[in-house]
């Protein structure tokens, strides 16, 4: 009788060991799931002639701004000035947005700016990560085969801009008064993926291209301090439209340029227990070589996915997202491109040479396009649109539902941001949700 009530208590508090909740205390920062309130959202802007961001822009504020205060940072007063003029011309007036100065011109202020953090005091606070240009010192010794004059010459050139750059995260902070939790470790904003409830998804290819010198151990301790998180998920890699830097062969004549792996671009959380994953079916994974390494890396990326366990030990729900049909455009690698032209022919100086086409030689230049780039915030979820560029309508009809179904009661709003996707970026990286403060 003994033994059988020694087995029964100890069954309970097996039980109970198992069932317990991952609970931070009211002191602890975190950073809450993006479905969360938002008290702001922020864009970056920058000197833009060529590029053709400015229009996504204009779409972007006009969705934001019914549900949510729109904040923008500029480096400097002329370009605010330049900026204000603009957006009033397409509809924007200043009334629909607050403006900062914040030396540091770049646009894409989720992976340099704030990545607002909460606590149970009704605080604010942001992860300071350490910033080194999306690895540009690991892609230079690629480019330039391990050559230390080369690699040193090219990372020095631009210092004081990439220094400015990094402190629009803290210049942010004091901006909103919140508390400044600093790390060594050198990370991007979108490549940060949290369910709000403890758990955070990482890429090896991106944590560990940026962090070469530093052990697992120790970037996991950091991410769980300043993210405020217990559990962390490694996945293994991103999107081939989505490579590291420019401009890479992505296979045989294809090319593009990114971030090497955000996780915005393939796997996000829709709600603390199902995440959604970009997905390529068996019937299109021989379309092209592109649709065959994304299938092949999303598949190993959903078993490891399926076998994965949150902050409380239970499993998740997995849905499948589809891709977008591959967008291409065949363009020129040439010996010199004007700095003033505007062109989708690629410069020969950009590519890493033994990946190089020959001058003169046609490519296949491939966008960083996903439906996973996406923003959600109050009522309201932008989505980019690609049947414009070809993508079957049925494919886009497919992502809505799925949308409709893991965010009831927002609005599905859908922009064509395709210019973003060419520069290796889309809505979520031009975007930067600020929560609403708590109280426990």
């Amino acid at each position: 009788m003994k033994n059988i009530f020694f087995l029964f208590v100890t069954a309970c508090i097996l039980f109970a060991c198992n069932t317990k909740k991952y609970k931070r205390s009211p002191e602890t920062f975190y950073m809450p799931a993006e479905w969360e309130p938002h008290d702001a959202v922020w864009l970056g802007w920058e000197k833009d002639s060529l590029r053709g961001y400015y229009p996504a822009v204009v779409h972007i504020i006009k969705a934001l701004a019914p549900n949510v205060t729109v904040k923008m940072a500029f480096d400097n007063d002329t370009l605010l000035q330049k900026a204000k003029a603009y957006l009033l011309s397409q509809g924007i007036d200043s009334t629909m947005y607050k403006s900062y100065i914040m030396p540091g011109d770049r646009y894409w202020i989720r992976d340099h700016g704030a990545a607002f953090l909460v606590n149970g005091k009704g605080e604010l606070g942001v992860a300071d990560f350490a910033w080194n240009s999306y690895g540009y010192p690991g892609f230079l010794e690629v480019k330039y085969s391990g050559n230390k004059d080369s690699v040193n010459h090219y990372w020095n050139l631009r210092n004081e801009f990439r220094m400015k750059t990094a402190t629009v995260d803290s210049q942010m902070a004091v901006a909103e008064g919140a508390a400044i939790l600093k790390t060594d470790v050198k990370h991007e904003g979108g490549a940060i993926e949290v369910n709000g409830k403890g758990t955070l998804i990482l890429c090896e290819a991106t944590v560990f291209q940026r962090n070469p010198d530093l052990k697992k151990e120790y970037i996991e301790t950091e991410f769980k301090r300043v993210l405020g998180v217990s559990t962390i998920m490694w996945v293994k890699k991103g999107l081939a439209d989505d490579p590291h830097h420019f401009f890479r062969r992505i296979t045989a004549n294809y090319y593009g340029g990114g971030t090497g792996g955000h996780t915005d671009e393939f796997v996000r959380f829709a709600d603390p227990k199902t995440i959604l994953l970009a997905w390529v079916d068996e019937k299109e994974k021989d379309l092209n070589p592109v649709n065959q390494i994304n299938y092949e890396r999303m598949n190993e990326n959903y078993n490891i996915l399926k076998n994965a366990k949150d902050q409380d030990g239970k499993s998740f729900t997995i849905i499948k997202v589809p891709l977008p049909d591959l967008i291409t455009k065949k363009v020129q690698a040439r010996e010199k491109i004007d700095s003033l032209e505007v062109t989708f022919d690629v410069d020969m100086k950009s590519f890493v040479p033994a990946e190089a086409p020959k001058a003169g030689d046609s490519i296949f230049r491939v966008p960083a396009g996903s439906y996973m780039n996406y923003l959600v915030t109050n009522g309201t979820v932008l989505l980019p649109t690609y049947t414009a560029y070809g993508s079957s309508k049925e494919k886009e009809e497919q992502v809505r539902k799925i949308f409709e179904e893991q965010f009831p009661g927002r609005k599905l709003v859908f922009i064509d941001a395709m210019m973003q996707n060419w520069s290796g970026g889309g809505i979520h990286c031009s975007t930067q949700q600020q929560p609403k403060k708590k109280m426990n």
